[in-house]
């Protein structure tokens, strides 16, 4: 969980997926995340976390359902969504991050 929040805190805007072993969603969402990471390179982190695996931090950012997509960027969730995202939204709002925010 330090690990998590040092990454969290970055100055970079951080995309967390919250996501289930056993979530149909979350298997359709997890390539696209993948290709968002590829996309955005330095310029963001994007990370997954297993809910069953770290349920205390699904119980700190009230994850009741999966997939949840928060957007962190100085240990500030700025951005939270619920269900599959297209690789275009994601991208779009780290963008809204990335520059002077």
């Amino acid at each position: 969980m330090d690990n998590f929040n040092d990454i969290i805190k970055s100055s970079k805007p951080t995309l967390v997926d919250f996501f289930a072993t056993w979530c149909g969603p979350c298997k359709m969402q997890s390539p696209i995340i993948d290709k968002v990471k590829e996309s955005m390179g330095e310029s963001a982190n994007v990370i997954k976390i297993d809910i069953d695996n770290n349920q205390r931090l699904a119980a700190l950012y009230h994850v009741r359902s999966v997939p949840t997509l928060i957007l962190f960027k100085d240990g500030e969730p700025l951005w939270r969504t619920v269900g599959v995202q297209t690789q275009d939204v994601l991208e779009t709002k780290i963008r809204e991050y990335t520059s002077s925010k």
